[in-house]
């Protein structure tokens, strides 16, 4: 199978390209740096040094004998798009290539405008490409559980039955975003689901939870091939942010009354969810949607969860409510289906004491890299 990974040099794409050149695919993995750029620019650089695309495939190879061809560009402009497309002929087409920070798209005007450019402008390229060059292709999707919101019911799996005045019918299931970034993910969604029954595309769309962790199969060869570990207000993901607070000694950051329930999963779980979705793809003409988590918590239970953790290695964690930077229900229902991925073969790895304490172990070595003043919420909502 040849692979092309758009947005390969992410939290998500880079140990996803490693994770298929591993298992013997042809892989084509295609960036800007958009996310290096803006995390630059905003002063919210991971903890961990990670080479440029090129030095990690470069490392990689060195270290596996395993190729991952590497392409740079900006995959918004149609010229570009085509061309790669073009280039690599794909079997599957993995889709990270989206400013992935909900604060960043709410710091302003111009961060949010560059996020629905940049999103909607790759998705529909990557769709007209596809139409135009590889209409056999699956597009491996990458959406999130924040589409969704908090509604007072069950949330299905992407669809939703309804009978109304005594006739049925199925419908993507309703949608209610909760930052400019997650409504570019459901107009995404919308497209896609065009295209999908005007043309018969095959996409696959995972709605994806909060992701957590360091550690892969390669990665852990050389800490070189690390992803990018974000733990400022911007990228940091809510378990990687409460991991570095618990070494810095700063107090666990909840927002508010800290009853927010999100579906989480470790970033090793993520792997197995994007291969499993391309090794065994969604049909002609089909938009198959995974929820695609394996535990749900509180914020309030998660940051107990790391606070335990850091105790058990003698880092006496402290946890703090704050006033919550973002417009969300602070106390809801939340229960969402996942079966899918389930089904199709996913085992999952979960939570532990164990795995955070590997995870802090690793931050620990890296303390002296953490700045405090990029912890704090920089960006309100209101």
């Amino acid at each position: 199978m040849k692979v092309l990974i758009l947005g390969g040099d992410g939290y998500l794409g880079w140990p996803t390209s490693m994770d298929f050149a591993a298992a013997g695919y042809n892989v084509t993995v295609v960036d800007n740096y958009l996310r290096r750029n803006i995390a630059e620019a905003t002063e919210s650089d991971a903890l961990l040094v990670a080479p440029n695309l090129r030095e990690r495939a470069s490392i990689f190879e060195g270290v596996t004998g395993k190729k991952i061809n590497v392409c740079i560009g900006d995959l918004a402009d149609p010229d570009f798009m085509f061309e790669v497309v073009r280039d690599t002929a794909p079997d599957t087409i993995v889709h990270y290539a989206e400013q992935p920070s909900a604060p960043y798209s709410m710091r302003g005007f111009r961060e949010a405008r560059q996020t629905f450019q940049n999103n909607l402008d790759v998705t529909f390229n990557c769709i007209w490409a596809v139409k135009e060059l590889a209409p056999d292709a699956h597009i491996v999707k990458l959406g999130t559980m924040g589409e969704y919101g908090t509604p007072n019911i069950d949330i299905e799996e992407g669809w939703i039955d309804i009978e109304h005045k005594g006739r049925k019918d199925k419908f993507l299931f309703p949608r209610a975003a909760g930052s400019l970034y997650h409504t570019t993910k459901v107009l995404d969604t919308d497209l896609l689901w065009f295209y999908v029954r005007t043309y018969g595309l095959r996409v696959t769309d995972l709605m994806q939870g909060p992701v957590y962790g360091i550690s892969t199969s390669a990665a852990d060869l050389d800490p070189r091939l690390c992803p990018n570990f974000h733990y400022d207000d911007i990228f940091g993901t809510v378990v990687n942010r409460f991991l570095v607070q618990a070494v810095a000694g700063v107090p666990l950051t909840v927002y508010g009354g800290g009853g927010q329930t999100r579906g989480y999963l470790n970033l090793r779980d993520t792997l197995q969810c994007v291969r499993l979705a391309a090794e065994k793809p969604a049909e002609e003409g089909e938009l198959r949607i995974f929820n695609q988590l394996t535990e749900t918590f509180t914020v309030t239970e998660l940051a107990e969860r790391v606070r335990a953790a850091g105790n058990q290695m003698g880092l006496n964690v402290e946890i703090k409510s704050i006033p919550n930077p973002r417009k969300e229900k602070e106390e809801h229902y939340y229960n969402p289906a996942h079966s899918g991925l389930m089904e199709l073969g996913l085992q999952p790895h979960y939570m532990t004491e164990a795995v955070l304490g590997s995870m802090l172990e690793r931050i620990i070595e890296n303390r002296d890299r953490i700045v405090e003043s990029r912890i704090m919420p920089r960006v309100r909502w209101s």
